[in-house]
């Protein structure tokens, strides 16, 4: 049963629904609680749980921070944060200084490579929410440079790509301890993107992750196979740490993913919920 989806994405950082659609349309889809979960900010939080409140539909407040992890993609999600948080905020708003550094660095490259992109533009696309490397996308097609999201990333947005640059990241310590700080529970999002190359040194590294506050990993998500799934919830399960899962919704950005079933094949029950509010409790109740 389709109830819930705990990796969500809206204007606020790269989707392209603002957090008061993406509730609707998630009460649409008859879903019963999403988690907002945007990029290294808050912003949208607010929006989405007053329109939560009208809709009926249960918002967790999160968000998805970047990680140092030389190996690999890290990311880490935090479930039930406080966006009031002081400590929060402050550690937020020197990441946003540094995307605004590393924005202006991108737009230097694409102009040295002959692609004009202008910081009115991105802000255009981007609307109140953060520019990031899908808004630098979505200009490229429109202006010809490219035919489609992949192209413009493939040839000049990804990792290593001509046009990349290498974005501020906290170390998984802070990141967890930013997380936990401010209330929240801290899970390791889709494992995959962390190129571990065996079952035995991811076991390790979950491990040694789950020393320092790790409390929960991602195990539904669209682009895990179905050994992957498996095996991180065989993690999940021996080691006593929250199975999570969504979509990782971000609207037209990801050709394909739909909200609450990433390709089709992702269905999560609301007793996840249950159990992420039982995960909360019981740290409330041994501090």
């Amino acid at each position: 049963m389709r109830e819930v989806d705990l990796h969500v994405h809206t204007t606020a950082s790269d989707g392209t629904m603002s957090p008061a659609e993406v509730v609707r349309y998630a009460k649409e889809k008859g879903l019963r609680a999403i988690a907002i979960t945007d990029h290294d900010t808050i912003e949208g939080l607010d929006e989405g749980i007053r329109e939560g409140k009208v809709q009926k539909l249960e918002v967790i407040p999160g968000l998805e921070l970047s990680v140092d992890y030389p190996k690999g993609t890290m990311h880490l999600l935090g479930y039930y944060i406080d966006p009031d948080c002081s400590q929060l905020v402050e550690k937020l708003m020197v990441v946003q200084k540094a995307r605004s550094e590393r924005n202006f660095k991108m737009l230097k490259k694409l102009q040295e490579l002959g692609i004009e992109v202008g910081l009115s533009e991105l802000k255009r696309v981007a609307g109140h929410g953060q520019i990031g490397r899908p808004h630098f996308a979505q200009i490229m097609v429109q202006k010809g440079y490219v035919n489609s999201f992949q192209e413009a990333f493939d040839h000049f947005l990804r990792k290593g790509g001509p046009a990349y640059v290498e974005k501020f990241k906290f170390s998984p310590e802070e990141a967890m301890r930013i997380i936990v700080e401010a209330g929240g529970v801290p899970v390791l999002a889709h494992p995959f993107t962390l190129n571990q190359l065996n079952k035995r040194e991811l076991e390790e590294l979950i491990l040694e992750l789950k020393e320092k506050g790790l409390e929960g990993i991602e195990v539904y998500y669209p682009d895990h196979t179905v050994q992957q799934r498996e095996f991180y919830r065989y993690l999940a399960e021996k080691h006593g740490l929250f199975i999570s899962g969504g979509s990782d919704f971000h609207g037209q950005t990801k050709e394909g993913v739909e909200l609450g079933e990433g390709y089709g094949d992702i269905e999560l029950p609301y007793s996840l919920v249950e159990e992420l509010k039982a995960k909360r409790r019981a740290r409330f109740m041994r501090a």
